[in-house]
């Protein structure tokens, strides 16, 4: 049988050879257009880039995304020091198809703080934030509806309001030392912190939040839907079924539904008068007041941003704003304290003259202003480790943010709160918080480097609560606990998780320094309707 034969008898044999032929045809077209694609986006990354330092070559489409996932420590010090090289303060990069600007400079820092308005720049808190938080929320608004909603958050933290919180974070922390301290005996060995700390967080953000109004069931859930939104933070941005991004996603979306639930309970136990216990609950009772003022003057609408879906997503804002900044300022106050003994016994000298485990009273508002000295460690603590590094935005227009460079529009933006703090302070290394006593009052000299807290319109509503806390822990932590680092080469390095810790984890001995604990009140649950 012929060839021609044989290929006429089976017919599927040519059909194949030709697809195949075609395919290897086509291949060289393909290349040749990845290629060109590659070229372009090389093109538009110099043409923004110009002359400020940045790799002078990116890969195509994703950038420089690996070693920042990778190794983020490596990755923002490689920028820094980029922007160190150079008068104007600035480094550049390119992470899937977001060209990026890191800000070293203050004044070039307060300069985007001070813009953000839809024709400047528009604040994201994370570089793939909307996607994870919605349009709507707290962090994306600007102008006045921004200023309005702030105003009616302010209620939540009068002295009044703070003084409730101080009662609650107190006894969620003395419970959670006492469960440190009991963990460490059995284990016989150094315990890393940082998951612990995150739980206590968790726990005091949801009882100082929504306490009364989350079950023990919904509590599990809560911490099960929080955990996937925190490992979703730190992935490529994938929104595909199973991936973590997607995971955290639809996390968020139960968050804000669970604590919508607890918006309409709070607002029905205080339309009956009863007393507030937690934020939620101060928060309902000026909204019902404002509706029932709008009522006596001939208005039935409801006041804005007050439905409880609304009022769920900003506390769950909150929430992200409160937890993991928190967890990162408290493990850098047990990895300083522990390296820095003279402190330590300062902090605990004046706490004793203030406060005693034995009286089994709380700690009142009073005394923790007295605690000025652990107020300063708690500064220098923000300070020397600001808890949030970074605060991206995003350039909504060309912005000329010098003389000689104007961020392209598009641009993610970074500002380095980092980089501020170990300027203008006189040796700014040196962990020393008698920089914020009343004599050297360097919070006040430099303040324009102490940007922990943000600047602006965005700057941290709620920092006195997230002091408070930070202050509390540091002063039971060290009256009521024993505690060495298990030190080991680079432990102290920094890690970003996504907050940064310890690289540790921050890994400590514990044991019982009191001779008991104070007996404290049990959380009070408000009686549900």
């Amino acid at each position: 049988m012929t060839a021609a034969s044989a290929s006429h008898l089976n017919p599927t044999s040519t059909g194949t050879g030709t697809a195949h032929t075609l395919q290897w045809n086509m291949l060289p077209y393909v290349i040749s257009f990845i290629l060109l694609l590659g070229l372009v986006e090389q093109i538009k990354y110099m043409s923004k880039k110009r002359s400020i330092p940045g790799p002078s070559v990116v890969l195509p489409f994703i950038g420089n995304a690996i070693p920042l996932v990778r190794n983020p420590t490596k990755f923002w010090d490689q920028q820094s020091n980029l922007a160190k090289s150079t008068t104007a303060g600035l480094s550049v990069n390119y992470i899937i198809g977001n060209f990026i600007v890191f800000i070293r400079d203050t004044e070039l820092s307060h300069k985007v703080f001070a813009n953000v308005r839809p024709d400047a720049f528009r604040l994201v808190g994370h570089p793939f934030g909307k996607k994870l938080f919605g349009e709507h929320n707290l962090i994306y608004m600007m102008g006045q509806d921004h200023k309005n909603l702030r105003r009616r958050i302010a209620p939540n933290f009068t002295p009044k309001a703070l003084s409730t919180y101080t009662a609650l974070q107190q006894i969620i922390i003395l419970n959670h030392l006492k469960s440190w301290v009991q963990l460490s005996h059995k284990a016989q060995a150094p315990i890393p912190l940082r998951v612990l700390a995150r739980d206590m967080n968790l726990d005091t953000s949801q009882t100082v939040f929504v306490g009364p109004y989350l079950t023990p069931k919904a509590r599990q859930t809560f911490e099960r839907d929080y955990y996937l939104f925190n490992v979703g933070l730190m992935k490529l941005p994938i929104d595909l079924p199973g991936m973590s991004f997607r995971n955290a996603r639809l996390a968020v979306d139960r968050l804000a539904g669970t604590l919508a639930t607890c918006t309409a309970m709070s607002k029905k136990r205080m339309d009956n008068g009863d007393e507030p216990s937690c934020l939620i609950d101060y928060w309902m009772q000026e909204t019902l007041r404002e509706i029932q003022e709008a009522k006596l003057a001939g208005d039935t609408s409801p006041p804005p941003y007050s439905s409880d879906a609304e009022i769920g997503g900003y506390l769950f804002d909150f929430l992200f704003a409160a937890q993991d900044a928190s967890t990162s300022s408290l493990l850098w106050a047990v990895t300083l304290l522990d390296s820095h003994p003279h402190v330590l016994a300062r902090v605990r000298e004046e706490v004793a003259g203030i406060w005693s485990p034995e009286s089994d009273e709380l700690i009142t508002a009073d005394q923790l202003r007295e605690m000025r000295y652990t107020q300063a460690v708690a500064r220098e603590v923000v300070r020397f480790r600001p808890p949030a590094t970074l605060v991206p935005h995003i350039a909504a227009v060309d912005f000329p943010l010098t003389e000689k460079y104007v961020v392209p529009k598009g641009a993610i933006v970074f500002p380095s709160v980092y980089e501020s703090s170990f300027q203008g302070f006189p040796e700014p290394d040196r962990f020393d918080p008698d920089r914020f006593s009343e004599e050297r009052q360097e919070d006040q000299i430099y303040k324009r480097n102490f940007l922990a807290f943000g600047a602006g319109a965005h700057q941290c509503v709620g920092q006195r609560y997230a002091l408070n806390h930070l202050v509390l822990f540091i002063a039971m932590f060290a009256t009521l606990v024993d505690f060495k680092r298990d030190r080991t080469d680079g432990c102290d390095d920094i890690a970003y998780v996504p907050t940064i810790c310890p690289k540790d984890d921050c890994r400590v001995f514990l044991s019982r320094r009191c001779a008991r604990y104070p007996s404290f009140p049990e959380v009070v649950h408000a009686k549900l309707p």
